[in-house]
């Protein structure tokens, strides 16, 4: 039989655009961040895969979401999950967003708005932060920030990988209100590279998006562990430099990510800025954790 394991892109925690359980992150939350990444990174496989029909991802789908819940065994990263989760007394909720998440990418392709772009977002990747600020035991008042970060992180993505998305899966996140509203059309998202009406359709989007990472700037002050707080600031910077290129450039045949080197440079730079932050703010960090 199938698994969901066997369906893997082969894609793993070091390919992503944000660290994903970093050395940053203390060493004890690691394995339980890394158990989530990877039944997260199961699903949305199964959900891109480019050879399934709709009614398989959707039947792998539900078969993961039943091995979490603990009624059957079958898919080993929802097992391990499941397992994980109970040592920490942890909820399945998030994950179980993310299934909801990934079972409208098999169904909807297309998005009309940005607030159905970011009602998306608030199952494909809200639930993520919440649930590092859950394992990390930090109060669930940091959610909003969380939130706007997250979703600022998938838009980006989808910014990114606007043409890939369309010729490889019909799956289109670009609002068409947008769209519409700058003369372009689906279809050109197929094109070598933009057109003009395009390319200004994508840097308008880019522009809101710079504007949504800032509503969450203020995350790293509010979480009280200084190691998850540097992790936040990484993903900020990376974030930040990401959104830059994506105002400026054309997603459909310019580089829009950022190399090994920038990343590696922009750690140091982020964990440094978040240290000095800290270093200044730290009576008011200390008023806001638990039990102060």
């Amino acid at each position: 039989m199938t698994t969901a394991s066997d369906l893997r892109s082969g894609k793993t925690h070091r390919d992503e655009n944000f660290p994903v359980a970093s050395w940053i992150i203390r060493p004890r939350h690691r394995a339980l961040i890394l158990a989530f990444y990877n039944f997260v990174r199961t699903a949305d496989d199964i959900a891109d895969h480019g050879s399934l029909d709709a009614q398989t991802k959707l039947k792998l789908l539900d078969e993961l979401e039943a091995d979490l819940l603990g009624q059957g065994a079958g898919q080993r990263e929802a097992v391990v999950l499941r397992n994980a989760l109970a040592e920490r007394g942890l909820p399945p909720r998030h994950a179980r967003d993310l299934l909801t998440a990934f079972r409208m990418d098999v169904t909807k392709l297309r998005y009309e708005d940005w607030d159905d772009l970011i009602h998306y977002c608030s199952y494909s990747a809200m639930p993520v932060g919440r649930f590092v600020l859950d394992v990390h035991g930090e109060s669930t008042a940091t959610w909003p920030a969380s939130d706007a970060v997250c979703a600022a992180l998938q838009i980006n993505n989808h910014l990114q990988d606007c043409g890939k998305d369309f010729r490889e899966l019909d799956r289109v996140y670009i609002p068409r209100e947008a769209l519409a509203r700058h003369g372009a059309s689906v279809e050109e998202l197929g094109a070598p590279r933009a057109s003009a009406a395009l390319l200004s359709c994508l840097h308008e989007l880019a522009g809101k998006n710079e504007a949504l990472l800032r509503e969450g700037c203020s995350l790293e002050l509010q979480v009280c562990d200084a190691r998850v707080a540097c992790e936040i600031a990484v993903i900020q910077t990376y974030a930040r430099q990401i959104v830059q290129l994506l105002k400026v450039r054309d997603p459909l045949c310019e580089r829009v990510h950022l190399s090994k080197a920038a990343m590696a440079g922009f750690s140091l730079s982020g964990i440094a800025g978040a240290v000095w932050r800290r270093a200044i703010a730290s009576p008011a960090i200390s008023r806001s954790a638990p039990g102060a």
